[in-house]
């Protein structure tokens, strides 16, 4: 007796436990990397550290919370493998940011680096915004992807240039005035800046995760369950 074929719900139960074990083993790679070089940098470094420290903890938050929305309200069946190797891009350059603690002007290159990976997967994931939302017949999918798309673009073409334009005039700044950054301190406006940016960038996600955390179940429960068909 031939075996009936799976469900596209069961399927798509199986993507997102994977899309979700993926973003927290990405990032928890991460965060296990920053607690080794942060022990290595507050041991040695000088109090000013702590702001490096407690700005890539708020890179990990940010990242890992909008990966676990957009998985909650977007990843079906199909696995989306470039947007997963853009997740395994960032979180490289992450690690290799989280290393440079202890050099203001590798960590803003690198923070450039991750604002235009980032700036890449928010473009790349327009297509499956697109693709949920044919799969969508309700209203409650209706008005949950009309806010995620309004989300997206906003990223795209403000939030994310914004973050990349911030970063790299931060490290051009300290290469051409390196006696008023480097010597004299400098830096430590520029990693306050991004603390204080990132930490009200942080608010926003957490406070749109609960808004529309209501559409989110109904919303998947309006989803068409295409069903194969055995031969």
């Amino acid at each position: 007796m031939k075996t009936p074929p799976a469900r596209r719900a069961e399927l798509d139960e199986v993507i997102v436990n994977v899309e979700l074990t993926l973003a927290s083993i990405v990032q928890g790679l991460a965060l296990s990397f920053l607690a080794d070089n942060a022990g290595a940098v507050l041991s040695k470094g000088p109090p000013a550290a702590w702001l490096y420290v407690g700005v890539a903890f708020l890179i990990i938050l940010i990242f890992w919370s909008r990966a676990l929305i957009h998985t909650l309200t977007l990843i079906r069946w199909p696995l989306e493998f470039v947007h997963n190797f853009f997740y395994f891009a960032c979180a490289l350059v992450e690690v290799l940011a989280f290393k440079n603690l202890h050099d203001p002007f590798m960590w803003f290159v690198l923070n450039a680096v991750f604002a235009v990976l980032v700036w890449g997967l928010f473009m790349h994931d327009l297509r499956i915004i697109r693709l949920r939302a044919r799969d969508s017949v309700g209203p409650s999918s209706f008005r949950l992807y009309a806010i995620v798309e309004a989300d997206q673009r906003l990223n795209i073409r403000i939030i994310m240039p914004s973050l990349f334009a911030f970063a790299l005039g931060s490290a051009l700044a300290i290469k051409m005035a390196p006696e008023f950054f480097l010597v004299r301190q400098g830096h430590l406006l520029l990693i306050g800046c991004q603390g204080v940016v990132l930490m009200v960038y942080l608010a926003c996600v957490v406070r749109s995760f609960t808004r529309i955390t209501p559409l989110i179940s109904a919303t998947r429960a309006e989803w068409r369950d295409d069903v194969e068909e055995g031969m």
